[in-house]
């Protein structure tokens, strides 16, 4: 790692924290309450097993919609969020590091949630380049607006880990833009690390690309979708973290509860890639 962050360690796992469905999203069932209670069992799992840090997206909100987010999904994941603090706090491990992620395009919304509840760090889409996506056009790259949030609210102690060449997304309109330069150009607009993706949810990503965002850039580089226990350790041969969700779950799909066993297994793995007993 070039560029260190304070709070990311080298061959970090991050461990995804996927909340339940908030208020007015098409399959929300559950209460604010029960689903701030279920993220911070969830959260406590991963830290006790020894995951580095953690993050709570609203990934149960499809289909999203693009954008300012309403203010009852603001309220609902900085509940959360609290939730995670205060529990990883009671068990003694308040020192884990706490990431956002709202989707979709809710970039200010998550700072502004890392902010309320403790956290260190945001996972931003579209922060360089326009996409089309699967929610729709993603027109307008976020960096500008975002940094000049980020600054007018004292939140510059928020790391932001930008996604390059984003998943579910189509990239015809930026081919030629490789995606070692897309790297270049997220730390020259002010990411603080990239993070680099298959095609989708849980589809692997690549060696290659990972080679190329190293290339391009002097910031952390992050696997942020589809690690297993079999592929980390060629992944942190070149990555300085992984963020992990559906691998960790019942039959390794992302919607799924965690699964204890895989749990362990992964953190075995990094454990093992690290040179760790």
């Amino acid at each position: 790692m070039n560029r260190p962050l304070p709070w990311l360690r080298p061959k970090a796992l991050i461990g995804m924290v996927h909340l339940q469905a908030l208020p007015g999203s098409p399959r929300s069932r559950l209460s604010i309450g029960e689903i701030a209670c279920k993220a911070a069992g969830e959260a406590r799992l991963l830290a006790e097993a020894g995951f580095d840090a953690v993050m709570i997206e609203n990934m149960h909100d499809a289909p999203y919609v693009h954008g300012r987010q309403g203010p009852e999904i603001v309220a609902a994941m900085t509940a959360a969020g609290l939730a995670v603090r205060a529990e990883l706090a009671r068990v003694g491990l308040g020192h884990v590091p706490l990431g956002v992620q709202v989707l979709s395009g809710g970039t200010r919304e998550a700072v502004a949630v890392a902010l309320a509840c403790g956290g260190v760090f945001a996972r931003i889409e579209n922060f360089v380049f326009a996409h089309v996506a699967d929610e729709g056009l993603l027109a307008e790259a976020e960096a500008g607006p975002l940094l000049r949030y980020r600054r007018s609210i004292g939140a510059e102690g928020i790391s932001l880990l930008c996604d390059i060449k984003k998943k579910h997304a189509s990239h015809a309109i930026t081919a030629d833009v490789s995606l070692g330069e897309a790297a270049a150009a997220a730390e020259f607009f002010g990411a603080d690390a990239v993070v680099v993706t298959g095609s989708a949810t849980g589809r692997a990503t690549s060696a290659e690309d990972l080679a190329a965002a190293r290339a391009g850039t002097s910031l952390p580089v992050i696997v942020g979708s589809g690690a297993t226990p079999e592929t980390v350790a060629a992944l942190l041969e070149t990555a300085d973290a992984i963020i992990v969700g559906s691998a960790i779950k019942h039959g390794g799909v992302w919607h799924a509860d965690p699964d204890p066993a895989r749990v362990e297994a992964m953190v075995r793995a990094v454990h093992a890639a690290r040179g760790e007993a």
